[in-house]
C-alpha cells in the first residue's frame, strides 16, 4: 500500500525507503502487468487483491487443520 501511495510523491522512488520497497514490491508486481487501463496501472490493487485471498485460503486451511 505505502510503495502504491509513493507514487504521488516525486522523487520518493529514489530514497532509501522507496528503493528497498522496490526490491520486495516490484517482482509480484510485475506479474499483474497486465490490468491497465491506458496509462492508469491497475497491478497494485490486483496485487492486493490476489494477497487477501491467499491469506484467506491459509486462514481456511488453518482453520481446517487445527478445528477452530
Amino acid at each position: 500500500m505505502v510503495y502504491a501511495l509513493m507514487s504521488w510523491f516525486p522523487n520518493s522512488y529514489g530514497t532509501a525507503i522507496g528503493r528497498f520497497l522496490a526490491r520486495i514490491v516490484e517482482p509480484f508486481e510485475s506479474l499483474f502487468n497486465f490490468a491497465t487501463i491506458g496509462m492508469i496501472s491497475l497491478a497494485p490493487i490486483v496485487a492486493l487483491a490476489v494477497l487477501s485471498f491467499v491469506q484467506m485460503g491459509v486462514n481456511y486451511l488453518g482453520q481446517l487443520l487445527l478445528g477452530y
